[in-house]
């Protein structure tokens, strides 16, 4: 129960079931520390899905970590999804040291970070003995917020200098409010600060949602919120364009609740996120195929006004 939630409540979505986390997982990484995450998960059944959520790069000291985004991740583990966050080498609290080779950002390094979970998805079983043997390796998606959205563009087949960073174990992708275009579509003084934008989207072909806030009004371009979408535009993988009304980069509260990445705080919005994004997963990994045209068909109606959507 959310007193909060008023319009949301029209977008159909499941009751929640009982959790169990594991944290910290550790991970062995070649020549450094190890890579530590949080895994929330269903209590009971098998055959789950797997989702691979990769944290932004906020003004908090502990939200852009393992334990941040639990309005998101709490959300899909009680309706039936594995949720693996880990503590990317850029988070502030946990991460690399300042003085490392591709500091304070470590675009390349957050990759390897989730192939690294990929590689090793027998080891986080191993520490994670109530979910060992209930995980189905072949249906994973990556959603990421923000700079964690540039980190899983790359994982779904956007280039960055002609690299292919693609991994095929990934068969769907969420890029919450990601970075647009790079180079001439960004500031100079961004475009040479953050020359890791500059990627090429129309590589990108897995199955892909892209969400934006329409009062997200970004700082790297003199564009305005709609340089979020240019995944959308150019990605031929990216099949619907969810565009959040009312709310900016933190998309109404997903990277956590009361929380300085929150510059607007709107639990009814953040619900309709978090029942449309939960929808997609169902339908595009298989759980649910009617998920996601309900959830859209619930925005014709009386959750018109929280946002909507447009198909490619």
């Amino acid at each position: 129960m959310n007193n909060l939630i008023g319009l949301a409540e029209h977008i159909p979505a499941p009751e929640a079931t009982l959790t169990v986390a594991h944290t910290p997982i550790r991970l062995p990484m070649p020549g450094r520390q190890p890579l530590e995450l949080r895994l929330t998960a269903p209590a009971t059944g098998g055959n789950l899905p797997i989702v691979l959520l990769s944290h932004g790069f906020g003004p908090s000291n502990y939200i852009p970590s393992k334990d941040g985004y639990a309005p998101l991740a709490q959300f899909w583990a009680e309706r039936g999804f594995v949720v693996i966050q880990p503590t990317h080498a850029s988070s502030r609290v946990g991460g690399l040291p300042s003085d490392s080779p591709g500091a304070p950002f470590f675009w390349r390094e957050r990759v390897e970070e989730i192939k690294a979970i990929l590689d090793q998805l027998p080891e986080v079983e191993r520490q994670a003995p109530a979910i060992a043997g209930r995980t189905d390796h072949s249906r994973i998606a990556a959603a990421g917020h923000s700079f964690g959205g540039h980190t899983v563009g790359l994982l779904l087949g956007a280039l960055l200098n002609g690299e292919d960073f693609s991994d095929p174990r990934i068969s769907a992708g969420i890029l919450l409010a990601a970075p647009g275009r790079g180079g001439k579509d960004m500031t100079d003084e961004n475009a040479a600060r953050f020359p890791f934008f500059d990627v090429e989207f129309s590589t990108l072909t897995i199955r892909s949602l892209v969400v934006c806030g329409d009062a997200d009004d970004p700082h790297f371009t003199t564009r305005g919120p709609d340089w979020h979408a240019d995944v959308f535009h150019d990605a031929p993988g990216a099949e619907a364009l969810l565009m959040l009304h009312g709310v900016g980069h933190g998309l109404g509260g997903i990277a956590g609740l009361d929380a300085k990445e929150t510059e607007t705080e709107a639990p009814d919005v953040l619900e309709a996120l978090r029942r449309l994004t939960l929808a997609w997963l169902q339908t595009v990994l298989g759980a649910d195929e009617g998920a996601w045209p309900g959830g859209c068909l619930a925005l014709k109606g009386k959750a018109a006004p929280l946002a909507d959507v447009t198909q490619s």
